[in-house]
């Protein structure tokens, strides 16, 4: 298919796009409607026949491993090494706690990560009395200025790198491979953050250097809420800690019947999964992988966040955020005279976009996918030319429309 014509279809095939201009992706995507179909029917079988057969669980497990192939084709890594989570929080939590924290140590992480990051940091560094270090940094700082804050506070006796792989308030893509190249040689791990890169930009968790990296299945994956997956590395599956025992762990049987434990990921899997959500999420992987392809959802995902990037960065008026030489979806900016709470409900109210407010940086961000059109964009670009040349007094009112015959 041609480039227009693939958009067309995509768009088909994601409803609420009809509803609004989606730019809140690095909260929540647009599902397909394959996925929801999917799920609904599922879910119906469930209200109908019931969830307890002894075929149906073995049917689910056999989806656990559709869902967790498909997040190992988007990271470039094998089946054995992607345990399904309930959330990308729940993923850094697991990464986190895997470590033997028990004789103490040091963890390094940077002033821009998410609570899903830092708060089980903060939960170790209480119970244990880790030493944390933070990387201070602009968020549109050079590689070269973040690597060399990393390398002055990745010292002997850190076990632990944590760090985003794009940055959720500016959305500056982080040098994770030259911070791992320095945290291997001093003897630490590398546990990555993936909520706002895994399904925008390529992703091969090796190359990265990475030897845990952790996902979200609701936002730029288009899956449903409640899920999630953790890459290990393979290396560590043995050594890493588990601080549970999986149900899922035992899942074969050797000559004499008894249960072999399984040394993969899913030793940091546990029981409770929304089975219909699972199939959902395979579903939506699927979809992207194999009917979109992933090829034009990284170039025209790519070419479009540029192109919102390049349109603020020429508006009088805008302060663009998000470094234009590295950046992924998301494209954070401030409006002058605005408020990023005010700025946002008057964009709303006037362009029927949805995004989001950065409070901790009183800025406004856009999360520009592949499905986004210029001809929204655009929309969207006109409202904050309009909010850039005027302050909330004096910003003409918006239309109103009467409707005869109401109170």
């Amino acid at each position: 298919m041609s480039d227009p014509d693939k958009l067309a279809a995509v768009r088909a095939a994601l409803p609420s796009l009809s509803a609004a201009i989606q730019l809140n992706t690095g909260t929540c995507g647009p599902i397909p409607a394959e996925s929801a179909s999917a799920m609904a029917e599922l879910e119906a079988y469930e209200r109908d026949f019931g969830r307890a057969q002894p075929e149906y669980y073995l049917d689910s497990v056999q989806r656990l491993d559709e869902a967790r192939a498909g997040v190992a084709a988007v990271l470039g890594a094998d089946l054995d090494e992607i345990a399904i989570t309930h959330a990308a929080t729940d993923g850094m939590n697991i990464g986190t706690w895997s470590i033997d924290w028990r004789t103490g140590g040091r963890a390094v992480t940077s002033c821009h990560e998410h609570a899903g990051g830092v708060g089980p940091l903060y939960m170790v560094s209480d119970r244990y009395g880790v030493d944390l270090g933070f990387a201070e940094f602009a968020g549109d700082a050079s590689d070269d200025e973040i690597v060399a804050q990393f390398d002055r506070l990745i010292t002997p006796g850190t076990k632990l790198v944590s760090i985003s792989h794009v940055l959720w308030t500016t959305g500056l893509v982080m040098p994770v491979a030259r911070i791992a190249e320095i945290a291997h040689a001093r003897g630490a791990l590398v546990l990555v953050d993936g909520a706002q890169s895994a399904g925008a930009i390529p992703i091969n968790v090796r190359d990265l250097g990475a030897d845990m990296y952790a996902l979200p299945g609701q936002k730029w994956l288009l899956g449903p809420e409640g899920l999630g997956a953790l890459w290990i590395r393979r290396e560590l599956l043995e050594s890493a800690k588990s601080s549970f025992s999986s149900y899922y762990t035992f899942t074969s049987y050797d000559s004499r019947g008894n249960r072999e434990l399984q040394v993969d990921a899913r030793r940091f899997m546990v029981p409770g999964y929304h089975r219909p959500s699972v199939v959902a999420f395979a579903r939506s992987i699927g979809w992207l992988t194999m009917y979109v392809g992933l090829e034009f959802v990284y170039r025209r995902g790519a070419a479009m966040a540029h192109r919102a990037a390049d349109i603020l960065a020429e508006t009088d008026g805008v302060t663009l955020l998000t470094p234009r030489d590295r950046m992924a979806g998301l494209v954070s900016f401030r409006i002058a005279g605005w408020p990023a709470q005010a700025a946002l409900d008057e964009l709303s109210a006037r362009t029927f976009a949805i995004a989001r407010t950065l409070p901790m940086v009183d800025a406004l961000r856009i999360s520009v996918g592949f499905w986004t059109t210029e001809d929204e964009l655009d929309r969207f670009m006109d409202g904050v030319r309009l909010l850039a040349a005027h302050t909330p007094e004096s910003i003409p009112p918006r239309r109103t429309l009467t409707i005869i015959g109401q109170a």
